[in-house]
Parts: C-alpha cells; structure tokens; sequence
C-alpha cells in the first residue's frame, strides 16, 4: 500500500501527463517541487502498475487517437473527482430521475448521490450501478448493448435507443477532452454516440470533467460546451469558453 504523500504525488503525476501528454522526470520534478530521483522511483512504480509508458528519460500517459485504460483513470486527479461529485450531488435534488453515462468523473458523481434518496437513475455505466446500490430507495434501469469489458459499460445501438426513449430531469456525462474553442471531444464514434443520446434525452445536461480534459485532444467533436446547462470542472475554463457560456447563459461551477 502506498503512503499518502506518495499516493498524493502520484495523483499529481498522472494528472500532469493527462494534460501535457508528455513529460521528462525533470520537468516532473521541477513542477512538483522533488528531486529528479523521486521521480524516477515514482515513474518505475506507475510503470510496473500499467499507468504510464517511460522512454527515453520522459514519461507518457496518453497514445494518439485512444484514452488510457480505465483504471489509470482513476487515478488521474482522484481528489478533484470527487470535488466534482460533491458539485454535482448538490445540483440534482433528492427524488429527481437522472441519466448517468460513463467515465470514472461520473462514477464520482455518483458515488456522491448515493446518500440522495428516491433516485430514479438510467445508465450504461457498470460502475454506477456497484457505487449506487446502496442508496435508499433507489429505481435503477440499465441500457442494454455490447459491453466493454476494458472500461465496464455499454455501448452500440440499443443503448442508444435506450436513452432516446428517456426523459430525464437530468443528464451527467463527461468527454474525453475539450478543445481550446469549445469542442466537446471524444476517442471514438461509438463514446460519441452514447453521450449524445445521454445528452439529448434530459432537460439539464451536467458536464462533469476534471481539469485534465481541458485543451485535451481526441479525434471527434459533437458539440459546443455552451450548448450544456451546468459545466462542472476543476479548472477554470480559457475566457472565450466562460464568454461563450455567460453569453449563452449556462452556469460553470468549479469545484
């Protein structure tokens, strides 16, 4: 079991990777404020754990055109996520009915509603289910489709129509990254189509994302963020994006 302090710099280290793709353990130590050596230990650790790739004296999180597995995710900015949650939690009132898509932001998110009560909840995130199921009196349906097994969700057609026949009061998803101009993004055809089921079927759409994604690339775009009622996220957003959003009228929380 790690201790803290270097759980909590492993956090860092993974969230500083997500942001700039790559880094040498120089640079690492210099933003983190450890030496070159630490670094160096910390890397092998997050290697030997599948989290990141080390080559040439720099370390990488990311490959192009594909996220990372979902575990490592989980450690990217761990304690910004549940900042998040907790952000989201106090949005969505307790009896609301809510779509909750995939990602480990918003299995965050619900692990935070798990203390509301009356939740109709609908999802294609296996994560949701386990983090929610003890909530009190809780209605849970899921979609149907291929899943995953890499990440634990369900995608394809059916999921699809399955959120198409919903009318939630809420919706919460994440992307896989959001461009410099306000592009939500995502790594595949397949997330893409999922979300903008999840995105069209509720009357509050909730964008949950850590501050990772921010300026983050992936290949394809479905929309604009002012297009989403509430962005929650841990980082303030570029200005042209808060401009777009106040224009708009959407709220951004940072959590």
């Amino acid at each position: 079991m790690k201790n803290t302090d270097i759980a909590r710099r492993h956090d860092r280290i993974l969230s500083l990777l997500a942001s700039h793709a790559t880094l040498s353990a120089a640079a690492l130590a210099e933003r983190l404020s450890v030496t070159v050596q630490t670094i160096r230990s910390d890397l092998r650790m997050l290697d030997e754990e599948g989290a990141i790739r080390r080559r040439h004296g720099s370390a990488y999180l990311l490959t192009p055109g594909a996220n990372i597995g979902y575990q490592p995710r989980m450690a990217v900015a761990r304690d910004e996520k549940a900042r998040i949650g907790e952000a989201v939690a106090g949005i969505i009132p307790a009896g609301s009915s809510v779509a909750l898509g995939t990602g480990t932001t918003v299995e965050a998110c619900a692990r935070a509603l798990a203390r509301h009560e009356g939740l109709t909840v609908f999802t294609n995130n296996l994560h949701v289910v386990l983090a929610l199921q003890l909530a009190p009196r809780i209605s849970m349906s899921i979609a149907g489709g291929t899943v995953r097994l890499r990440d634990l969700d369900v995608i394809g057609s059916e999921s699809v129509e399955f959120f198409a026949r919903l009318r939630p009061d809420y919706a919460v998803f994440s992307v896989g990254g959001i461009s410099p101009s306000g592009d939500m993004l995502d790594f595949n055809m397949e997330e893409v189509r999922a979300r903008r089921a999840i995105f069209d079927c509720a009357r509050h759409r909730i964008l949950a994302a850590d501050h990772s994604k921010i300026g983050r690339a992936a290949p394809h775009a479905h929309g604009k963020l002012w297009a989403v009622e509430t962005v929650v996220c841990g980082r303030d957003l570029p200005g042209e994006i808060q401009q777009e959003m106040t224009l708009a009228g959407r709220r951004i929380i940072r959590a």
